[in-house]
């Protein structure tokens, strides 16, 4: 499980340079032909972790429910993302690691819903979905770097 986690602290470290490397303005534009932005993204991969991990372990998520309505699976940015909004994204990009590993560490995952991913990836346990994660992860930095050639 180790090196699934460092793989996952490193995309999470990318994705705080994000916010170093682009003005709030810039991460709220959405480019012609594009769907999102780079803070929805941003705010995207928080929600999907969570429903990844902890949905599927049968386990209540670490964000409110409106955080995740915004981000989850399926949606797109719904206006402009204030000031503290986005400092309560880059809280969660970390904040999520710290929580994910306590509960590893405290035995809270001990039931997993089997499914497939829209992708089509099958998730037959809690590796899997961690796994899946940090691919999904992946993904989203590349679709933000796209972006970020046009803002």
């Amino acid at each position: 499980m180790e090196p699934v986690l460092k793989a996952w602290k490193t995309s999470r470290k990318l994705y705080l340079d994000f916010f170093d490397k682009y003005s709030l303005e810039q991460m709220n534009v959405v480019p012609d032909k594009f769907s999102n932005n780079i803070i929805w993204n941003i705010g995207h991969i928080i929600a999907a972790q969570q429903s990844l991990v902890y949905k599927t372990s049968n386990l209540p998520i670490n964000i409110s429910e409106e955080f995740f309505d915004r981000y989850k699976p399926g949606t797109k940015p719904m206006g402009t993302v204030s000031q503290n909004e986005a400092e309560e994204i880059k809280f969660l990009l970390t904040l999520m690691i710290d929580q994910t590993e306590t509960d590893l560490a405290n035995g809270k995952f001990v039931s997993f819903t089997e499914r497939n991913t829209i992708t089509g990836f099958h998730l037959g346990n809690l590796q899997d979905a961690l796994v899946f994660n940090n691919y999904h992860e992946g993904l989203h930095i590349g679709y933000i770097k796209s972006i970020g050639r046009f803002v």
